[in-house]
């Protein structure tokens, strides 16, 4: 069996996020990139959230907002599929949890828990983080992480400063100059 394709279709969650430019265009452009790419669907994608930035706090606020998708690629040939939407769109990754143009994480893949060098999952750090915890349970309530619910998760998460500011499902087909 192939490590990019297993013939089956899997549901994957993707955390986007950024705070250089015009970030909610970004991730607007990075959801029509996946979108694009021959083996993975965009399924759903959560409102897009404006977001106080977390781990390093002396910079710029982020926008956030969460996708599942549909794939046929395994879990590492995804987190791939993903790194290279990032280099198209120029990610330079200069500090820990600093600024950035475009970031994907891979959070779930079905009920895949796996760690290897290159992807954890579920995502190690998902449910200390509001602003990927809130817009997850918009689109993957009911999903089982670490022994509770998304939104059981959402639900404890700290919130604060986290705002909606597009709620309409469709928001990121039309903000992306991606052709």
């Amino acid at each position: 069996m192939s490590e990019r394709q297993d013939g089956g279709w899997h549901q994957a969650a993707i955390g986007l996020g950024g705070n250089i430019g015009d970030a909610a265009a970004a991730i607007a452009e990075a959801l029509m990139r996946l979108d694009a790419h021959p083996d993975v669907t965009v399924a759903a994608v959560s409102s897009l959230y404006r977001t106080p930035p977390w781990g390093k706090t002396d910079q710029d606020w982020f926008f956030n907002a969460c996708a599942v998708v549909r794939t046929t690629l395994r879990p590492v040939a995804l987190l791939e599929a993903c790194l290279d939407v990032e280099k198209a769109m120029k990610r330079q990754r200069l500090e820990r949890w600093g600024p950035r143009t475009i970031d994907l994480d891979v959070l779930t893949y079905d009920k895949v828990a796996m760690e290897t060098a290159a992807l954890t999952l579920p995502h190690p750090r998902m449910t200390e983080r509001g602003f990927v915890l809130l817009p997850l349970a918009e689109i993957l309530p009911d999903h089982i992480v670490a022994g509770r619910s998304v939104v059981a998760w959402a639900e404890a998460a700290d919130a604060a400063g986290i705002e909606r500011v597009d709620g309409r499902e469709d928001w990121w087909r039309d903000r992306s100059s991606f052709g």
